[in-house]
């Protein structure tokens, strides 16, 4: 079997690489990357995977990818995927994400492959949701709240429409907030955690600048997203949507709460105002019930492991400079 990553060096798609690689050896792995995309978080994959350079947003490198590749699986993690960029770069957030997914879509139809392609969608597409609507099920409308959760929302329905067109075997999965060790420094859990990394070895003042503290999430590990991942191309249905979450919701300040109960700085909090979007989603919270039904998936790392292992990986960054 073959399974083909788009986005490979990011942080999901590197996770999902590495679970492949330990647990299904049977399965050659494929991965894209762009000529300027960085590399750290692949060093220790060597020559396992075969590494095709590719632009989503160029469907002649699309369907070359797909060509060398010739996947049974793709798992489509590539995007602009941090939803404040989505603000100062609407249209390269749509164009990325709307336009690179066509064109993976045309490639398969062109070259007559029968894959089955998981999407990664996003639960930032339900955006506004009311009280009387958590936990909230694939069904809840989508209201979304940013340039980001938009293109994810057409993502999700190219996904349907060529499903429902060609016959593309098509998952589309809606996962809630993951996190983990490799976790960019602009998403939430990593950076809380690189600025007290920072603080414990002496190289900032003992500051923590904070955007919205009340703003409730369902944290996956990613490993466990990963695994779902999986799960998802071999048990879920094409054609259908899953939310993939823990259905167990926190406010960001009682995550930075034990990230900092397991640090022994003195720290003093201060809100930044970049840190503050447009519009921000208040309130997600997944309804995991469907995937769980369909594929047997439960989730299996603890929260509080999450956050050791990534305040960890940030304290080995600052230690190597």
């Amino acid at each position: 079997m073959r399974a083909l990553i788009t986005g490979i060096t990011g942080f999901a798609g590197s996770h999902l690489a590495d679970y492949l690689l330990a647990k299904h050896p049977d399965v050659e792995v494929f991965g894209t990357y762009r000529w300027r995309s960085r590399r750290e978080n692949i060093t220790g994959l060597g020559d396992r995977v075969q590494m095709i350079e590719a632009d989503l947003r160029d469907y002649h490198s699309m369907q070359r990818a797909l060509e060398i590749s010739r996947p049974d699986f793709i798992f489509h993690l590539a995007a602009q995927s941090f939803v404040p960029s989505s603000w100062s770069a609407p249209s390269e957030t749509l164009s990325t994400n709307i336009t690179g997914q066509t064109n993976l879509f045309e490639a398969v139809r062109a070259l007559e492959l029968d894959p089955v392609i998981q999407i990664a969608c996003s639960s930032e597409e339900y955006g506004l949701v009311y009280p009387d609507e958590v936990p909230i099920k694939e069904s809840n409308p989508l209201r979304p709240l940013s340039p980001y959760a938009v293109s994810k929302v057409a993502q999700d329905l190219l996904g349907y429409q060529y499903f429902q067109s060609y016959g593309l075997k098509v998952i589309r999965t809606r996962g809630f907030n993951h996190t983990g060790p490799r976790r960019g420094d602009v998403f939430v859990t990593s950076n809380f955690a690189k600025q007290i990394a920072t603080i414990e070895a002496g190289l900032a003042e003992p500051v923590i600048r904070v955007g919205n503290l009340t703003a409730i999430r369902d944290f996956t590990d990613v490993r466990d997203m990963v695994r779902a991942y999986w799960l998802a191309v071999n048990h879920a249905k094409p054609g259908e949507v899953y939310n993939i979450a823990t259905g167990v919701g926190i406010t960001i300040q009682e995550l930075l709460n034990r990230l900092l109960a397991m640090s022994t700085v003195e720290v003093r909090v201060e809100e930044d105002p970049a840190r503050m979007r447009p519009s921000d989603v208040e309130r997600l919270l997944g309804d995991p019930s469907k995937f769980k039904a369909d594929t047997g998936w439960e989730p299996e790392v603890p929260f509080e492991q999450t956050l050791a292992d990534i305040l960890e990986y940030w304290r080995d960054q600052i230690r190597r400079g």
